[in-house]
């Protein structure tokens, strides 16, 4: 294909044919994807059909697409692409060799060079520039035919149409016309050879900067391995990873991609994860965790068991939704396929008018003939052809490097008018589980008693809030006395449905001795005669801020109290507050009771909130919010947010929610991360500013080229050339959307900064006082001096190195941010300079195993 009415010709054929039903063409990636019924037709006749249009045909099914791990179809593609390159450079060459001496005589006929007239002469420029016009030319003649046998003219005919004009004119002049007495015959054999050869050098050029809009899938399709270590008959076997079933138990040591997607089983490591959800940081893995095929292992060896294969595993899935969005039209490019479609007729007509009027009203046949040429060259509509997809292709290969999948045109160009976003709750801007928020200690219990006895208690429990009191004691309580070891096992446990649990902890010989204690709720207390009159101020508070709050108790005295809440992500306040800033109306949806949700609605900086909703109610208050002419886009990812992700203007489904959360929306975010929210807005909004700017250039030059040739103000020469330059830079253009970058990483807080319980809570003091966000109260929150400083760093020499510096330095409290240099050996670190000494830093990456300067 050569051009937008290409494009359209082959596109209307496939729809005319029986059983076809959806048909778009791609002049930039040059593919055609078809939703078919195999029952009417099949994928060989569709190809047949293509070839009987006059262009090449290789029928790609949906078992053989690049989308499917096993069958490298990206490897044959990528080499067509090289070959056809490699041609065309071969026929630019052998043209402009042809027609430079053509130029020199042009340049002999203006200069009066006596030496080098003989290059004037009709019979030696014949012979020069026939092999460019009949052979180098010969697909402009090939593809014109093809396109008045079907009645949509493209630019081929264009070129064709043009040179031979001046070709045949020259012939003319040189051969059958009498020169004036002493003069030459005027002859414009340079005009169409040179044009050619123009737009066969714009054709290379094209043709290199759209293999580079495609890089993206090249990259995913890179990461693939060929191998994969499977343990047979307990021996280690390398295999193809086309024979890898779920189930096969995988080994992965340090350094290697692991081969497809699974659980781990034994072992543990950090995977960088980085290809699949632009996370720059290795996440860390254990027994039980999920991985990911194609992602890298770090540090550790473990062995995983495969889950998904083939086309089934998360890599394969992103590659299909990049390709189909890749494919796919967006509604902007509709105003360009109707001028298209009209285009060339119109410059045949403009052309013809050209040539009547200049010869007829100005008695000039020479420059009729000229000036009609140089119309038809400068209004070839390539860069209208090219103006949507190239931007779409890189728009969306960007954003699936940085875990941003995107699945069409429409829901791209759609992101970049939303109005609203609706958020769920539970899972997007909490955690989706619960955790400790707060732990107060009250009438003189020590902290790390009260933490003790508390997961002790529930050591044994199976209910959800238990596990995660017993988690959290496990993970930051330290042993009460030096003949305790930690969190024990009760010698007694009995769990009261609805009240909480009951436990004896300790031992008769230990300080603390052998005593019952309380896990629970007030009534669980009063009925042991425990008294809690003395804490209902920091229980209200802590109640009225959404949070669950578990009485601890001897059966003498009140300890203390801890609140367990699903904690709202560190990302999520800064993440929404940018969004605000970028003038999204945002509106929080939950099914949890007022209280709770208002209370995570003001953590989080959300006015709007639609609580204790049913999960089949969600999609009905998109559509009130559609109702009153609203753009609305829903963010979510649980299941009972599918209904609403479908029927929102743009669903977007966050990768670490379900399956089906992520077949309804129109956008995947790997990451889990609301900050890539504002990422794929912004990415919209630059890729539709893109789109934009290279319709209006593509519009413009054709509208002020045109009239400029026709009034002889170009010779064909520069026409050709302008036209040429115009395809490469619509799709430069398109490229310096490659410059784009993500900010969800200024948004995350860096491991370390978050604020922990013991941060927010009092050590051994008053009895029912506490410190902390969510208390109702406001604390001392000084806001530190911001400060940046790069530093040398001596002893790094690779990407794992880089790493370690990086999440040493990221761990400190203080540190917004860290980046490592590799060439310059530096490291530049974003600090709160009255929370953060240089010394500490530099201390960081000493013990990380590093010497800074």
């Amino acid at each position: 294909m050569s051009c937008a009415s290409c494009a359209l010709r082959i596109e209307k054929r496939l729809k005319n044919l029986p059983g076809v039903t959806e048909a778009a063409v791609n002049p930039a990636s040059e593919k055609a994807t078809v939703v078919f019924d195999r029952g009417c037709i099949d994928g060989e006749t569709i190809g047949r059909t293509i070839r009987k249009l006059g262009y090449g045909a290789d029928v790609e099914s949906p078992e053989n697409a690049a989308g499917n791990a096993e069958v490298p179809a990206e490897d044959r593609e990528r080499t067509q692409r090289r070959r056809e390159i490699r041609k065309i450079r071969w026929l630019f060459i052998a043209s402009a060799t042809l027609s430079l001496p053509l130029l020199l005589a042009m340049a002999v006929g203006l200069f009066r060079i006596d030496a080098l007239m003989p290059l004037h002469e009709p019979l030696l420029q014949l012979l020069l520039a026939t092999p460019v016009q009949f052979i180098i030319g010969y697909r402009f003649y090939r593809n014109a035919w093809h396109s008045l046998r079907t009645w949509s003219p493209g630019m081929d005919l264009l070129v064709a149409v043009g040179t031979t004009a001046a070709y045949g004119f020259s012939i003319y002049n040189g051969f059958f016309r009498d020169p004036a007495v002493g003069g030459r015959p005027d002859l414009y054999f340079e005009a169409s050879s040179i044009v050619i050869t123009l737009v066969v050098l714009g054709k290379y050029l094209e043709a290199l900067a759209k293999g580079r809009t495609s890089e993206a899938i090249r990259h995913l399709l890179d990461l693939r391995p060929r191998t994969a270590r499977v343990l047979r008959g307990g021996r280690e076997v390398d295999v193809p990873v086309a024979e890898v079933t779920p189930g096969d138990r995988i080994v992965v040591r340090p350094g290697e991609s692991i081969p497809v997607d699974g659980t781990i089983v034994q072992g543990r490591s950090a995977v960088d994860e980085s290809m699949v959800t632009g996370e720059s940081l290795p996440v860390d893995k254990q027994t039980g965790d999920p991985v990911v095929g194609a992602t890298l292992n770090r540090y550790g060896t473990f062995t995983f068991r495969a889950t998904r294969v083939g086309r089934d595993t998360v890599l394969a899935r992103i590659i299909r939704i990049v390709e189909e969005a890749q494919a796919s039209k967006a509604p902007i490019q509709q105003l360009a396929d109707r001028v298209a479609a009209a285009f060339v007729p119109v410059v045949l007509a403009a052309a013809a008018a050209t040539f009547v009027i200049w010869w007829l009203a100005a008695g000039n046949l020479n420059a009729g003939i000229i000036n009609a040429v140089s119309v038809l060259v400068i209004a070839c509509p390539c860069a209208m052809g090219l103006a949507t997809p190239t931007a779409i292709m890189v728009g969306t290969g960007k954003g699936a490097e940085n875990g941003i999948l995107i699945r069409s045109g429409a829901s791209l160009e759609e992101t970049c008018r939303l109005d609203v976003l609706v958020l769920d709750k539970t899972g997007t801007i909490t955690e989706g589980r619960p955790s400790v928020t707060d732990v107060v200690p009250l009438n003189g219990t020590a902290v790390k008693d009260l933490l003790w006895i508390a997961g002790s208690a529930e050591k044994r429990s199976e209910h959800p809030l238990g596990q995660a009191v017993y988690a959290y004691a496990l993970k930051r309580s330290a042993p009460a006395t030096e003949t305790q070891t930690g969190i024990e096992d009760p010698a007694d446990f009995e769990a009261l449905p609805g009240k909480g649990v009951k436990a004896v902890l300790g031992s008769a010989s230990g300080p603390l001795g052998s005593a019952v204690h309380y896990v629970g709720t007030r009534s669980l207390l009063g009925e042991h005669g425990v008294e809690t009159s003395g804490a209902e101020a920091v229980l209200e508070s802590l109640e009225a801020d959404g949070k669950t709050v578990m009485l601890v108790a001897s059966e003498q005295k009140l300890l203390g109290l801890v609140a367990v809440a699903d904690t709202v992500k560190a990302s999520s306040r800064p993440a929404l507050e940018r969004l605000r800033r970028m003038g999204i109306r945002l509106v929080m949806i939950t099914g949890d009771n007022e209280r709770t949700a208002h209370a995570i609605a003001r953590e989080v900086g959300i006015a709007e909130v639609l609580a204790e909703v049913l999960p089949a109610n969600k999609a009905e208050e998109i559509r009130r919010l559609q109702a009153r002419g609203l753009r609305v886009g829903m963010v979510g990812d649980g299941i009972n947010d599918a209904p609403a992700l479908a029927v929102a203007d743009v669903g977007m489904a966050l990768g670490t929610g379900t399956d089906i959360a992520m077949e309804s929306g129109d956008i995947t975010l790997m990451t889990g991360d609301l900050g890539s929210v504002g990422d794929a807005i912004r990415l919209s909004r630059k890729t539709l500013r893109k789109i934009r700017q290279n319709l209006f250039w593509a519009f413009f030059y054709n509208s002020v080229g045109i009239p400029v040739a026709a009034l002889g103000l170009l010779s064909p020469i520069i026409a050709g050339a302008a036209m040429s330059l115009s395809s490469v830079s619509v799709v430069s253009n398109s490229l310096s959307l490659k410059r784009f970058r993500t900010r969800t990483g200024s948004d995350r807080m860096p491991p370390g900064r978050a604020k922990t319980p013991e941060t927010e809570m009092h050590g051994p003091g008053e009895p029912g006082e506490r410190a902390g966000k969510g208390s109702g109260r406001q604390t001392a929150n000084k806001e530190g001096r911001p400060m940046r400083k790069t530093i040398g760093v001596k002893g790094m020499t690779c990407g794992h190195c880089k790493m370690t510096v990086e999440k040493a330095v990221r761990s400190l409290e203080g540190v917004s941010d860290a980046t490592v240099d590799l060439e310059a050996g530096s490291l530049t670190v974003s600090f709160d300079q009255d929370r953060m000494e240089l010394d500490r830093i530099k201390k960081a990456v000493a013990e990380a195993g590093y010497t800074p300067e």
